[in-house]
Protein backbone atom coordinates (compact mmCIF):
# COMPACT_ATOMS: atom_id res chain seq x y z
CA UNK A 1 0.00 0.00 0.00
CA UNK A 2 1.08 3.43 -0.96
CA UNK A 3 0.16 6.85 -0.09
CA UNK A 4 0.24 8.31 -3.12
CA UNK A 5 2.33 11.77 -1.78
CA UNK A 6 2.57 13.35 -5.17
CA UNK A 7 -1.07 12.92 -6.12
CA UNK A 8 -1.86 14.23 -2.67
CA UNK A 9 0.91 17.58 -3.30
CA UNK A 10 3.23 16.22 -0.67
CA UNK A 11 6.68 17.80 -0.03
CA UNK A 12 8.69 14.63 1.40
CA UNK A 13 10.64 17.11 2.79
CA UNK A 14 7.97 18.93 5.41
CA UNK A 15 4.80 16.74 4.00
CA UNK A 16 2.63 19.78 3.98
CA UNK A 17 -0.28 19.40 2.03
CA UNK A 18 -0.52 21.90 -0.81
CA UNK A 19 -3.22 20.51 -2.90
CA UNK A 20 -4.69 17.57 -3.25
CA UNK A 21 -7.17 15.43 -5.73
CA UNK A 22 -10.58 15.38 -3.89
CA UNK A 23 -11.70 12.08 -6.02
CA UNK A 24 -8.14 10.05 -5.50
CA UNK A 25 -9.05 7.19 -3.11
CA UNK A 26 -7.34 4.81 -2.02
CA UNK A 27 -8.11 0.97 -3.05
CA UNK A 28 -8.22 0.28 1.12
CA UNK A 29 -11.94 -2.13 0.88
CA UNK A 30 -13.95 0.56 2.79
CA UNK A 31 -15.88 1.81 -0.44
CA UNK A 32 -19.06 3.71 0.29
CA UNK A 33 -19.17 3.52 4.08
CA UNK A 34 -15.92 5.69 4.40
CA UNK A 35 -16.76 8.14 1.53
CA UNK A 36 -19.80 8.65 3.53
CA UNK A 37 -17.92 8.89 7.22
CA UNK A 38 -17.60 12.68 7.70
CA UNK A 39 -14.14 13.77 9.34
CA UNK A 40 -13.03 17.15 11.07
CA UNK A 41 -9.62 18.31 9.48
CA UNK A 42 -10.29 21.75 8.44
CA UNK A 43 -12.82 24.16 9.52
CA UNK A 44 -13.51 23.99 5.42
CA UNK A 45 -15.33 20.61 6.72
CA UNK A 46 -18.00 22.52 7.59
CA UNK A 47 -20.69 24.81 6.21
CA UNK A 48 -21.92 28.25 7.78
CA UNK A 49 -25.34 26.34 8.08
CA UNK A 50 -23.86 23.37 9.85
CA UNK A 51 -21.38 26.01 12.10
CA UNK A 52 -24.09 27.58 13.41
CA UNK A 53 -26.04 24.53 14.22
CA UNK A 54 -23.19 23.31 16.07
CA UNK A 55 -22.72 26.53 17.90
CA UNK A 56 -27.06 26.04 19.06
CA UNK A 57 -25.94 22.42 20.72
CA UNK A 58 -22.43 23.92 22.37
CA UNK A 59 -25.20 26.89 23.77
CA UNK A 60 -27.33 23.61 25.40
CA UNK A 61 -24.11 21.84 26.69
CA UNK A 62 -22.90 24.99 28.52
CA UNK A 63 -24.73 23.99 30.76
CA UNK A 64 -22.37 21.35 31.89
CA UNK A 65 -24.19 18.20 32.88
CA UNK A 66 -24.01 14.67 31.99
CA UNK A 67 -25.73 13.60 29.15
CA UNK A 68 -25.94 9.97 27.71
CA UNK A 69 -25.99 10.95 24.01
CA UNK A 70 -22.93 8.30 23.47
CA UNK A 71 -23.09 6.31 26.00
CA UNK A 72 -21.98 2.98 24.45
CA UNK A 73 -19.54 4.58 21.95
CA UNK A 74 -15.49 4.44 21.92
CA UNK A 75 -13.60 7.57 21.23
CA UNK A 76 -10.03 6.62 21.08
CA UNK A 77 -7.55 9.81 21.69
CA UNK A 78 -3.66 9.54 20.07
CA UNK A 79 -1.71 12.94 20.52
CA UNK A 80 1.87 12.13 18.95
CA UNK A 81 2.36 16.18 20.59
CA UNK A 82 1.77 17.41 23.91
CA UNK A 83 -1.23 18.79 24.78
CA UNK A 84 -2.74 20.06 28.32
CA UNK A 85 -6.17 22.09 27.20
CA UNK A 86 -7.09 20.29 23.91
CA UNK A 87 -6.24 16.75 24.92
CA UNK A 88 -8.01 17.51 28.21
CA UNK A 89 -11.08 19.25 26.59
CA UNK A 90 -11.92 16.71 24.10
CA UNK A 91 -11.97 14.00 26.76
CA UNK A 92 -14.33 16.10 29.18
CA UNK A 93 -16.44 16.53 26.24
CA UNK A 94 -17.22 12.44 25.36
CA UNK A 95 -16.85 11.75 29.27
CA UNK A 96 -19.73 14.37 29.47
CA UNK A 97 -21.56 12.75 26.72
CA UNK A 98 -21.35 9.49 28.20
CA UNK A 99 -18.54 8.09 26.09
CA UNK A 100 -15.94 5.73 26.71
CA UNK A 101 -12.05 7.17 25.76
CA UNK A 102 -9.08 4.82 25.23
CA UNK A 103 -6.25 7.72 25.61
CA UNK A 104 -2.97 5.60 23.00
CA UNK A 105 0.51 6.53 25.01
CA UNK A 106 2.46 7.28 22.01
CA UNK A 107 5.50 7.33 23.90
CA UNK A 108 4.62 3.33 24.30
CA UNK A 109 3.22 3.06 21.07
CA UNK A 110 4.62 1.10 18.24
CA UNK A 111 4.97 4.30 16.19
CA UNK A 112 7.55 4.77 18.28
CA UNK A 113 9.08 1.82 17.41
CA UNK A 114 9.30 2.32 13.81
CA UNK A 115 5.29 1.11 12.89
CA UNK A 116 4.32 3.15 9.61
CA UNK A 117 1.60 5.10 9.31
CA UNK A 118 -0.95 3.10 7.71
CA UNK A 119 -0.20 0.09 10.09
CA UNK A 120 -1.02 2.59 12.45
CA UNK A 121 -4.40 3.48 10.91
CA UNK A 122 -4.86 -0.55 10.33
CA UNK A 123 -4.64 -1.31 14.04
CA UNK A 124 -7.06 1.68 15.21
CA UNK A 125 -9.41 0.57 12.64
CA UNK A 126 -9.27 -2.68 14.05
CA UNK A 127 -10.56 -1.82 17.99
CA UNK A 128 -13.73 0.01 15.90
CA UNK A 129 -13.54 3.19 17.14
CA UNK A 130 -16.42 5.45 16.90
CA UNK A 131 -14.08 8.26 16.69
CA UNK A 132 -10.55 8.91 16.26
CA UNK A 133 -9.02 12.47 17.86
CA UNK A 134 -5.10 12.96 16.65
CA UNK A 135 -2.89 15.31 16.83
CA UNK A 136 0.40 15.17 15.34
CA UNK A 137 3.19 17.40 14.50
CA UNK A 138 3.47 16.80 10.61
CA UNK A 139 1.15 18.74 8.89
CA UNK A 140 -1.52 16.02 6.77
CA UNK A 141 -1.68 13.01 9.16
CA UNK A 142 -4.99 13.50 10.05
CA UNK A 143 -5.57 13.60 6.23
CA UNK A 144 -4.31 10.48 5.70
CA UNK A 145 -5.34 8.23 8.34
CA UNK A 146 -9.25 9.74 7.51
CA UNK A 147 -8.65 8.00 4.07
CA UNK A 148 -8.03 4.66 5.61
CA UNK A 149 -10.70 4.47 8.40
CA UNK A 150 -14.27 4.58 8.73
CA UNK A 151 -15.08 6.39 11.75
CA UNK A 152 -14.75 9.78 12.01
CA UNK A 153 -11.43 11.48 12.19
CA UNK A 154 -10.78 14.97 14.39
CA UNK A 155 -7.79 17.07 14.13
CA UNK A 156 -6.40 18.39 17.17
CA UNK A 157 -3.55 20.39 15.53
CA UNK A 158 -1.53 19.30 12.58
CA UNK A 159 1.85 21.17 11.84
CA UNK A 160 0.95 24.46 11.19
CA UNK A 161 -1.43 23.22 8.77
CA UNK A 162 -4.71 23.48 10.95
CA UNK A 163 -6.78 23.75 14.55
CA UNK A 164 -10.58 23.68 13.56
CA UNK A 165 -11.63 22.90 16.72
CA UNK A 166 -10.04 25.53 18.08
CA UNK A 167 -10.96 28.11 15.83
CA UNK A 168 -14.48 27.02 16.26
CA UNK A 169 -14.58 28.19 19.73
CA UNK A 170 -12.60 30.88 19.33
CA UNK A 171 -15.67 32.33 16.93
CA UNK A 172 -18.05 30.63 19.00
CA UNK A 173 -16.98 32.80 22.07
CA UNK A 174 -16.38 36.00 19.43
CA UNK A 175 -20.33 35.14 18.11
CA UNK A 176 -22.09 34.75 21.97
CA UNK A 177 -20.28 37.92 23.35
CA UNK A 178 -21.69 39.96 20.31
CA UNK A 179 -25.29 38.43 20.47
CA UNK A 180 -24.29 36.62 16.99
CA UNK A 181 -23.41 40.58 15.65
CA UNK A 182 -20.13 39.81 14.27
CA UNK A 183 -19.85 40.43 10.47
CA UNK A 184 -17.72 43.76 10.00
CA UNK A 185 -16.33 43.73 13.30
CA UNK A 186 -12.38 44.35 13.87
CA UNK A 187 -9.99 41.57 15.13
CA UNK A 188 -6.29 41.87 15.42
CA UNK A 189 -4.59 38.60 15.22
CA UNK A 190 -1.21 39.36 16.94
CA UNK A 191 2.15 37.31 17.28
CA UNK A 192 3.60 34.29 15.65
CA UNK A 193 1.37 33.89 12.47
CA UNK A 194 3.17 31.96 10.16
CA UNK A 195 3.99 28.77 12.11
CA UNK A 196 0.54 28.87 13.73
CA UNK A 197 -2.03 26.55 12.97
CA UNK A 198 -4.45 28.35 15.48
CA UNK A 199 -4.08 31.11 13.30
CA UNK A 200 -4.56 29.45 9.99
CA UNK A 201 -7.81 28.22 11.17
CA UNK A 202 -8.87 31.61 12.52
CA UNK A 203 -8.02 33.25 9.28
CA UNK A 204 -10.26 31.10 6.86
CA UNK A 205 -13.03 31.43 9.27
CA UNK A 206 -13.38 34.18 11.04
CA UNK A 207 -12.79 35.77 7.27
CA UNK A 208 -15.52 33.17 6.14
CA UNK A 209 -18.16 35.17 8.74
CA UNK A 210 -17.30 38.45 7.82
CA UNK A 211 -14.96 39.42 10.98
CA UNK A 212 -12.47 42.27 9.57
CA UNK A 213 -9.47 40.64 10.31
CA UNK A 214 -5.33 42.93 10.52
CA UNK A 215 -2.44 40.26 10.83
CA UNK A 216 0.19 42.47 13.50
CA UNK A 217 3.67 40.53 13.50
CA UNK A 218 6.95 40.64 13.12
CA UNK A 219 8.41 40.22 9.48
CA UNK A 220 9.81 36.84 10.27
CA UNK A 221 6.17 36.16 11.93
CA UNK A 222 4.25 37.51 8.82
CA UNK A 223 2.67 34.65 6.76
CA UNK A 224 2.46 35.76 3.08
CA UNK A 225 -1.26 36.41 2.58
CA UNK A 226 -3.63 38.92 1.29
CA UNK A 227 -4.63 40.25 4.57
CA UNK A 228 -4.30 43.95 5.91
CA UNK A 229 -1.00 43.49 7.99
CA UNK A 230 1.20 46.10 10.59
CA UNK A 231 4.94 45.30 11.88
CA UNK A 232 3.62 47.59 14.76
CA UNK A 233 1.21 46.86 17.14
CA UNK A 234 0.22 50.30 17.74
CA UNK A 235 -1.94 51.77 20.66
CA UNK A 236 -4.06 53.58 17.06
CA UNK A 237 -4.67 50.15 15.79
CA UNK A 238 -6.00 48.48 19.24
CA UNK A 239 -8.43 51.44 19.63
CA UNK A 240 -9.96 50.90 16.50
CA UNK A 241 -10.10 47.05 17.43
CA UNK A 242 -12.68 44.55 18.90
CA UNK A 243 -11.24 41.67 19.52
CA UNK A 244 -7.61 41.19 19.87
CA UNK A 245 -6.22 37.68 19.52
CA UNK A 246 -2.90 37.09 20.77
CA UNK A 247 -1.01 33.84 20.08
CA UNK A 248 1.94 31.91 21.34
CA UNK A 249 5.48 32.59 19.89
CA UNK A 250 6.28 28.63 18.41
CA UNK A 251 9.95 28.70 19.29
CA UNK A 252 9.39 24.43 18.73
CA UNK A 253 8.79 25.27 14.91
CA UNK A 254 11.60 27.97 14.63
CA UNK A 255 14.55 26.15 12.38
CA UNK A 256 16.72 28.96 14.25
CA UNK A 257 16.82 31.53 17.00
CA UNK A 258 14.69 34.14 15.94
CA UNK A 259 15.20 36.93 19.13
CA UNK A 260 17.92 37.13 21.13
CA UNK A 261 15.02 36.64 24.37
CA UNK A 262 11.52 35.87 24.15
CA UNK A 263 11.45 39.70 26.57
CA UNK A 264 12.58 41.30 23.06
CA UNK A 265 9.78 40.15 20.98
CA UNK A 266 7.45 41.31 24.42
CA UNK A 267 8.87 44.45 24.23
CA UNK A 268 7.24 45.27 20.36
CA UNK A 269 4.21 42.70 20.90
CA UNK A 270 2.98 41.79 24.75
CA UNK A 271 -0.04 43.24 25.01
CA UNK A 272 -0.11 44.85 28.19
CA UNK A 273 -2.31 47.47 30.65
CA UNK A 274 -2.15 50.63 29.07
CA UNK A 275 -2.47 49.55 25.84
CA UNK A 276 -5.88 48.39 25.98
CA UNK A 277 -6.53 51.05 28.58
CA UNK A 278 -8.77 53.40 25.56
CA UNK A 279 -10.92 50.75 24.04
CA UNK A 280 -13.83 49.66 27.06
CA UNK A 281 -15.40 47.42 24.37
CA UNK A 282 -12.22 45.34 23.55
CA UNK A 283 -11.89 41.66 24.51
CA UNK A 284 -8.85 40.00 24.70
CA UNK A 285 -8.52 36.14 23.36
CA UNK A 286 -5.46 33.34 23.51
CA UNK A 287 -5.79 30.25 22.72
CA UNK A 288 -2.97 29.16 25.09
CA UNK A 289 -0.56 28.31 26.84
CA UNK A 290 -0.37 31.68 27.55
CA UNK A 291 3.60 33.07 27.84
CA UNK A 292 2.35 35.74 30.62
CA UNK A 293 4.05 39.15 30.02
CA UNK A 294 5.39 37.91 26.63
CA UNK A 295 1.79 37.85 24.83
CA UNK A 296 -0.62 39.03 27.91
CA UNK A 297 0.66 40.63 31.01
CA UNK A 298 -0.25 39.86 34.23
CA UNK A 299 -2.61 42.45 34.48
CA UNK A 300 -4.43 41.64 31.25
CA UNK A 301 -4.63 38.16 32.10
CA UNK A 302 -6.70 39.52 35.08
CA UNK A 303 -8.66 42.28 33.08
CA UNK A 304 -12.39 41.68 32.53
CA UNK A 305 -12.17 42.08 28.99
CA UNK A 306 -9.53 39.13 28.80
CA UNK A 307 -12.03 36.32 28.00
CA UNK A 308 -9.07 33.03 28.39
CA UNK A 309 -11.02 31.10 30.73
CA UNK A 310 -14.59 31.73 28.91
CA UNK A 311 -12.54 30.14 25.82
CA UNK A 312 -11.73 26.82 27.64
CA UNK A 313 -15.50 26.66 29.03
CA UNK A 314 -16.90 27.23 25.63
CA UNK A 315 -14.06 24.37 24.48
CA UNK A 316 -15.54 21.62 26.19
CA UNK A 317 -19.62 22.89 24.74
CA UNK A 318 -18.20 22.93 21.12
CA UNK A 319 -16.06 19.61 21.20
CA UNK A 320 -19.03 18.22 22.27
CA UNK A 321 -21.13 19.66 20.02
CA UNK A 322 -18.64 18.32 17.28
CA UNK A 323 -18.40 14.68 18.65
CA UNK A 324 -22.09 14.52 18.53
CA UNK A 325 -22.72 15.76 14.62
CA UNK A 326 -19.89 13.34 13.47
CA UNK A 327 -20.81 10.29 15.63
CA UNK A 328 -24.69 10.54 15.93
CA UNK A 329 -24.95 12.30 12.84
CA UNK A 330 -27.37 15.16 14.41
Amino acid sequence: MVYGFKKLGYNARDFIIKDFDANFCLDDGLGLERILTRHLITTKDLSRAEILALFKDAREFLDAKARSTLEGKSITTIFFENSTRTLSSFESAANRLGARILRLDVSRSSSSKGETLYDTAANLAAMNPHAIIIRHSLSGVPYLLSRHLRCPVLNAGDGKHAHPSQALLDLFTIFEHFGGEICGKKILIVGDIKNSRVAASNIELLGRFGLDITLVAPPHFMPTCALKKSHCLSPELVDESDIIMSLRTQIERHQRAIYGSLKDYANDFCIHENLIKNNPKLILLHPGPVHRNIDLSDAVMNDTRCLVLRQVENGVAVRMALLKKLIVGE
